[in-house]
């Protein structure tokens, strides 16, 4: 799992439950727009993730409608699952190459 998609979904699990629109997520996970998308993208395809778009008037808003995101019940587990392995894996390997990846060294 990549370091951005990591922190994205450290992102949505500050609020589990909490919906969230693409700047928004941008300014959590301190990501760009175009780094984001794709990742918002992929986690909804395998169900991480769903989103609604918002109902109001672009033009009485004076910007584009918001697409809202947030963790399905099982995205929530398996989130959490996942950044787990992520750290263990990445503590697993500062211990194996000291000086790389936080060991000491």
């Amino acid at each position: 799992m990549t370091l951005p998609t990591q922190l994205v979904l450290r992102a949505f699990l500050e609020e589990p439950t909490e919906e969230l629109y693409g700047l928004e997520v941008c300014a959590r996970a301190q990501l760009a727009s175009g780094t984001i998308h794709p990742i918002l993208a992929r986690l909804e395809s395998v169900g991480w993730l769903v989103s609604r778009w918002e109902e109001a008037d672009p033009h009485e808003q004076g910007r584009p409608r918001r697409r809202y995101y947030r963790l399905s019940p099982d995205g929530v587990v398996s989130a959490r699952a996942a950044l787990a392995r992520a750290t263990a894996g990445r503590n697993a390997l500062g211990a194996l190459r000291p000086g790389l990846a936080g060991g000491t060294g």
